[in-house]
């Protein structure tokens, strides 16, 4: 049987290939490392194993918990740190990237008990795994326009802009697909597209405050001057994100809503 008590034996393998991905672009002399390249895809295969032989085994896709969606965001965190660095070949962001899923898979590797949770009804939906995924990646999309906001904050640049502008585009796709889906999934499930529910309205914030990102951008491009404070802006939209998908849960409203993970 198929279950997380081989969540191990697949994320240390995938760690220890990431791990030698993310030191060879580090140190490589090139300015894309093959072995980065290879040897993290290589890891995503991997881990990707254990989530396919999960969903095979709870015979619904691992989605429903808190311990469920850290498993894909660490997977996800991966993933875009190594697509940026195809694309922008930024040395450090497979290693960052990297240290943010390792969190997540060590919490995951510490807290077990919080997988195993059935479906309620309203999740039988065809809606629930384009729904939840797509939030995933576009969390981990912002992950990484986040570490390119802190390093140009720090290093006091604007180098990281047209990369960062690149990944809120494509992380808002995404995201507002995530929130049409799930308007219509609750219309079919509960009868309303919008229910003000707690989780709803900060998925709201967090999706305004990507979205005046893009309008300054669109319309402030030319002040590089002003960089700082569009780094700041996204830092702050990830500190908004991360309360939208867990910190909402500690809310005292947190246990009338229908999306709090149990």
């Amino acid at each position: 049987m198929f279950s997380w008590n081989l969540f191990g034996a697949f994320a240390l393998p995938a760690l220890l290939l990431w791990w030698v991905g993310a030191i060879s672009a580090l140190f490589s002399r090139r300015e894309r490392s093959g072995l980065t390249v290879w040897a993290t895809a290589a890891g995503i295969l991997v881990y990707a194993c254990f989530i396919a032989g999960l969903w095979v085994s709870l015979g619904r896709p691992p989605l429903r918990t808190m311990g469920e969606t850290r498993l894909w965001y660490a997977l996800f965190m991966v993933v875009s740190g190594w697509l940026v660095y195809i694309r922008w070949h930024y040395r450090w962001m497979p290693l960052f990237s990297l240290l943010v899923a390792t969190v997540f898979i060590v919490i995951n590797l510490l807290r077990p008990e919080m997988h195993d949770r059935s479906l309620m009804p309203a999740l039988q939906s065809m809606w629930f795994v384009p729904h939840v995924t797509v939030y995933m990646f576009s969390y981990s999309l912002f992950g990484c326009a986040c570490l390119l906001a802190i390093a140009g904050w720090w290093k006091g640049t604007s180098e990281y802009l047209p990369s960062t502008d690149r990944l809120v585009a494509i992380g808002m796709t995404f995201l507002t697909f995530g929130m049409i889906s799930g308007c219509i999934w609750a219309k079919q499930a509960w009868g309303s597209y919008w229910s003000w529910d707690p989780k709803e309205t900060w998925a709201l914030a967090t999706w305004c405050s990507y979205l005046v990102y893009v309008h300054r951008r669109l319309y402030r491009r030319s002040s590089d001057g002003q960089q700082g404070s569009v780094y700041v802006w996204l830092i702050i939209g990830f500190v908004l994100l991360q309360m939208c998908w867990y910190g909402v849960n500690f809310l005292p409203s947190a246990s009338a809503s229908m999306h709090s993970y149990n």
